[in-house]
C-alpha cells in the first residue's frame, strides 16, 4: 500500500502534527466568534467584555497546548539538539486555523448570521486569517518554550554535580 513506505508515512505524520492542531483551534476560534456575535446582539454595552473573553479562549487553549507539546518534546529529548521544529509546527497550524476560521466566519456571517462580521471575502482572509493565525502562533510559542525550560529545570536539578574543579578542599590548611 501507499502508506506503507516509510517516507510517505513520515510525511503523513507531519502533516498530521499541524493539522491535528489546526483543526481544533480552527474550531475553537469559530465557536468564539459565533458565541460573540450572539453576546453582541443580545447585549451591546458589553461588547468589550466578551471580545476579550473570545480571544482570551483561543489564546488560552493555544498556550496550554502548546506547553503541553513543549513538555512532552523535552521528556523525549533530553539533549536540546534534538528537539522536534514546534515552531513550524504551530506557525502551520497557525495558518491553517487563520485561513480555515477566517473563511467559514465569512460564509456564517453572510449566509446564516448577521453581526458575525461584515468585512468583504479577501479583507476576511487577509486580515481576519492573519489575525487567528498570530492569536494561535505566539501564545503556542510561548507555551512550548515555557514547557521546554520547566523540564530542562527539572532534569538539571536531578543530574549528579560530576564537576570536581568547582567543589573545594575542604580539609584544614594546616592540620
Amino acid at each position: 500500500m501507499w502508506f506503507r513506505s516509510r517516507e510517505r508515512w513520515s510525511s503523513l505524520c507531519a502533516m498530521g502534527s499541524w493539522l491535528l492542531r489546526g483543526i481544533p483551534l480552527a474550531a475553537v476560534h469559530i465557536a468564539a466568534r459565533v458565541l460573540l456575535a450572539v453576546a453582541v446582539v443580545e447585549k451591546p454595552l458589553d461588547s468589550g467584555t466578551w471580545k476579550v473573553l473570545a480571544i482570551a479562549a483561543v489564546v488560552l487553549v493555544a498556550l496550554l497546548w502548546g506547553g503541553i507539546d513543549g513538555i512532552r518534546d523535552a521528556r523525549a529529548n533530553p539533549d536540546p539538539d534534538d528537539y522536534a521544529d514546534l515552531t513550524v509546527r504551530w506557525l502551520k497550524a497557525g495558518l491553517f486555523a487563520g485561513l480555515v476560521s477566517a473563511i467559514v466566519c465569512w460564509v456564517i456571517g453572510h449566509w446564516f448570521m448577521s453581526g458575525i462580521g461584515e468585512a468583504s471575502l479577501p479583507i476576511e482572509i487577509v486580515a481576519g486569517g492573519s489575525f487567528t493565525a498570530l492569536l494561535v502562533y505566539f501564545p503556542a510559542f510561548i507555551g512550548f518554550s515555557v514547557g521546554r525550560w520547566i523540564v530542562r529545570r527539572d532534569q538539571r536539578k536531578n543530574e549528579p554535580d560530576d564537576d570536581w574543579s568547582v567543589h573545594e578542599d575542604r580539609t584544614p590548611a594546616h592540620a
